[in-house]
């Protein structure tokens, strides 16, 4: 028998394609649109939510007997909102120019629905190894879809990844600019991040749709 139970691997797996928080829920939208402008931003607000989501659905569900119903949600934006200060100080200590770019909407970590949405659907409810698992397969469900958007928005938007010109020089022409490529400056806006989002959820629901009727 493997480490994990195909029970407790399904709260990983489903995440990651048949029940994505943000292609099939369509939750945490907000920050999927705001915040992959470029690739690098992108991961870090995905390890963000990896680290605030999983050790928090923890906690939850440790404390989900003591917690009286009445100020539950009160408990939560307290332990979210702990877990999300100690991701800020992190981002100020270690990347502090990026903790700038990031500084708002890491903050909006607090109120994101996939965060708030685990703590009541299943942390409550579940131990705290399952809620742990739970976490982490949401975090990599909503990881996925950022670094996905994050990555063509920046290539085809700067013509790099990472802050490193993939595409050549587009002042020296070298590269694809060599042939009349110019980067689409379009991909930037905001705009473009939600018609990206929104094709990436079309070839998802199609995908599970297709799936439904091939079983």
């Amino acid at each position: 028998m493997g480490l994990l139970s195909k029970k407790d691997a399904k709260l990983i797996s489903d995440p990651l394609a048949d029940n994505n928080p943000i292609t099939i829920q369509v939750l945490g939208i907000c920050s999927a649109l705001a915040i992959t402008a470029e690739l690098k931003a992108s991961i870090v607000m995905s390890v963000a939510v990896l680290f605030v989501l999983g050790l928090g659905n923890v906690v939850i569900s440790l404390m989900r007997n003591i917690i009286p119903s009445k100020i539950r949600i009160i408990v939560q934006l307290i332990v979210v909102a702990t877990l999300v200060i100690i991701v800020d100080l992190v981002l100020k200590a270690f990347a502090y120019e990026l903790s700038k770019t990031l500084s708002v909407f890491v903050g909006l970590i607090i109120t994101n629905c996939i965060i708030m949405g685990r703590f009541e659907a299943f942390a409550l409810a579940n131990g705290p190894w399952r809620s742990f698992l739970d976490g982490i397969g949401n975090s990599l469900g909503y990881a996925v879809i950022l670094i996905i958007v994050g990555f063509f928005r920046e290539l085809l938007g700067s013509g790099s990844l990472l802050g490193f010109k993939v595409l050549g020089d587009p002042i020296e022409k070298t590269g694809v600019y060599a042939f009349g490529y110019e980067n689409n400056g379009f991909m930037l806006l905001a705009p473009m991040a939600l018609i990206t989002v929104g094709i990436i959820i079309w070839v998802q629901r199609s995908r599970n749709e297709a799936l439904i009727e091939d079983n």
